[in-house]
């Protein structure tokens, strides 16, 4: 028999907040800046909101290798906002895809991104990545 206890989790220590989760839309973000970032979370605290969710919505409709990259460095960019925020998931809605085969890595790619920085990274549309 142990004379020590178990290590208690973090997650049994966890107790109600007085604040309402909500979810912000990428577009509305002014700047995806560190310092804009800050000031909006302190607003956000301020007013007793806690951001839960991040979406963004994202179009693939040119096959081209450039707009690709260009349109998933920017999901990566709002990968990075909502880390910094403190959200829990960061969605993303995709319109149109061109070629879903040259997509699919790039949003992988992001979703590992995402999985790093410990968000789950929701995607919705015509398109899927392997987990």
């Amino acid at each position: 028999m142990s004379t020590t206890s178990s290590p208690t989790r973090a997650i049994d220590r966890c107790q109600p907040a007085d604040a309402t989760p909500v979810t912000l839309e990428a577009a509305a973000l002014e700047s995806t800046a560190p310092e804009y970032l800050r000031d909006l979370k302190g607003e956000l605290t301020a007013e007793g909101l806690v951001p839960a969710e991040l979406t963004v919505e994202a179009c693939f409709d040119e096959d081209c290798s450039l707009a690709t990259q260009d349109e998933v460095d920017r999901i990566r960019g709002y990968v990075r906002a909502g880390s910094f925020l403190g959200v829990g998931t960061v969605t993303v809605t995709v319109d149109d895809v061109a070629d879903p085969e040259k997509v699919r890595p790039a949003l992988a790619a992001c979703a590992e991104r995402a999985a790093r920085e410990g968000l789950a990274f929701d995607l919705e549309g015509p398109i899927t990545v392997d987990a």
